[in-house]
């Protein structure tokens, strides 16, 4: 176990990587610069005077091994998470330190509690994948929405972006989960997870944001890692989310990546995170509002690693966000980074 306040990344220099080495640093801690480019390391180091940096790759334990002494927990920012994630939480538990990623791959995520859930606990080291604004940030909104109760019917998560200009590593991390499905579609319905071929274009909905975004046409069975967030810690039999067809039209074309408009690297993108639970004819609502969703995954997971590391935890072991932390004060916890509207129970007088 290294200090408090050292902290590893690997991937550093990709897109989300330099917004958690920032968010570190501003934040207190010393990132340890990690990845397996020795060029783009130094050059990363260069432009962050007295941070170390360290080279190592997935496929090289004794690599990750090197780079984690001294870390006192390990943010995993380098995608495909496919291949990855597992030596770097392996890695993790030989160092015996925590272990964050900010992986959107839904495959990636299942692996995870799959296969280190019983050795993560059996160690006493947590484990929290999906750290990100697909993922970690819905579970953490439903949760908040649930508050009282034990479970719920259903649970929606409606994304409106205003565009999605995808990173390199998105586009790559997309081809790699649809290869792992050999292109099926994937949801949670029942209670599980269930793939299906894709007879057909996705549904197109209206969905009722709140002002100023208003109704937009939304995808619906636009799957992502809130699906399997959500229902490792809730008893919610369908988990369904929702992406505005605008951006999901970014997505596909898939272009152009994300243009910086400040000194910090964020987008000009915005975003309304619009979760809504049902329990019978009763549903509570939560909404969150903020900029660029890659950047936003770095407070997440820097929020994360702090808490941890302070022992502001619920469990321990593999968990997601909503499980391991307190979910309606790990967002009030963000407030310079994200805007949250108080929850909201209403009366519904019939559910499609």
């Amino acid at each position: 176990m290294g200090t408090d306040k050292t902290v590893a990344v690997f991937g550093a220099y990709g897109h989300t990587g330099r917004f958690v080495v920032a968010e570190l640093t501003a934040r207190g801690f010393v990132p340890l610069l990690v990845g397996r480019d020795a060029g783009k390391l130094r050059e990363l180091a260069e432009s962050h005077p007295g941070l170390a940096h360290r080279v190592a790759s997935a496929d090289d334990p004794a690599s990750l091994d090197r780079a984690l002494r001294g870390a006192a927990a390990v943010v995993n920012a380098a995608g495909p998470f496919a291949s990855t994630a597992g030596p770097v939480i392996e890695a993790a538990l030989r160092s015996g330190i925590p272990y964050v990623d900010v992986a959107a791959e839904i495959e990636a995520n299942l692996d995870t509690f799959a296969h280190f859930a019983d050795r993560a606990r059996e160690a006493g080291v947590a484990v929290v994948p999906a750290m990100a604004f697909f993922g970690g940030l819905g579970d953490l909104l439903v949760t908040t929405a649930m508050g009282d109760w034990t479970a719920a019917d259903e649970a929606h998560v409606a994304y409106g972006l205003s565009s999605w200009h995808p990173t390199a590593g998105t586009v790559v991390s997309g081809t790699v989960s649809r290869d792992r499905r050999d292109g099926r579609r994937v949801r949670y319905t029942g209670g599980r997870i269930e793939y299906y071929a894709a007879e057909r274009d996705l549904p197109i909905l209206d969905w009722d944001f709140p002002a100023p975004l208003g109704t937009r046409p939304v995808l619906g069975e636009f799957t992502m890692a809130d699906v399997v967030t959500v229902p490792s810690h809730l008893e919610i039999p369908e988990v369904r989310t929702y992406m505005t067809a605008a951006a999901a039209r970014d997505l596909a074309s898939a272009h152009t990546a994300p243009v910086a408009v400040d000194d910090s690297g964020r987008s000009a993108q915005t975003f309304v995170v619009d979760v809504v639970v049902r329990s019978g004819d009763t549903q509570r609502r939560v909404v969150a509002t903020g900029r660029d969703i890659y950047a936003i995954s770095a407070p997440l997971a820097v929020e994360a690693v702090h808490r941890i590391l302070a022992g502001q935890v619920t469990t321990t072991g593999v968990a997601s966000a909503g499980e391991i932390f307190d979910a309606a004060d790990f967002l009030g916890a963000l407030a310079a980074h994200l805007s949250v509207e108080p929850r909201h129970e209403s009366r519904v007088a019939q559910v499609a």
